[in-house]
């Protein structure tokens, strides 16, 4: 106990205190409310912060250049843009964003190009909250 009481006053954080860590920003981008919100609420890492959620491309890419988030999930079927142009056009302005694509889309082709255009993981919908927590895990690491 005395050791603990010679320390006070000193200015030193005790030797059990964890740097926090730093947040990672994330916004979601899917047509559909339910969906968003599903990620939102599904998703499980303290250190992931929901900067802003968008129901397109057009809207995703005015979101991301306020936020600068640095994980974005992308659907890739919405109207306005696309998710791959928008995926295209997000790299093209910030090459270290991490991107998940999240879609019901499951054909080989389109997830060859999301792949191409800048995408890093790919999850098809349906998904459990283990798929989606696992998939992100694999983006931030």
């Amino acid at each position: 106990m005395w050791g603990t009481s010679a320390n006070k006053g000193r200015g030193a954080p005790p030797a059990a205190a964890a740097a926090p860590r730093a947040s990672i920003k994330m916004l979601i981008v899917d047509d559909s409310n339910i969906v968003r919100r599903r990620i939102e609420r599904s998703q499980q890492f303290e250190n992931l912060v929901v900067v802003g959620t968008a129901a397109n491309g057009v809207e995703a890419l005015e979101i991301f250049a306020k936020t600068e988030p640095d994980v974005v999930t992308m659907d890739l079927t919405m109207p306005m843009m696309d998710g791959i142009e928008c995926i295209g056009r997000m790299v093209a302005k910030r090459p270290s964003v991490r991107i998940l694509v999240i879609s019901a889309l499951a054909d080989k082709a389109t997830a060859v190009e999301a792949m191409e255009r800048g995408a890093n993981g790919f999850l098809n919908k349906p998904f459990t909250d283990r798929q989606l927590n696992e998939a992100i895990d694999e983006l931030i690491r």
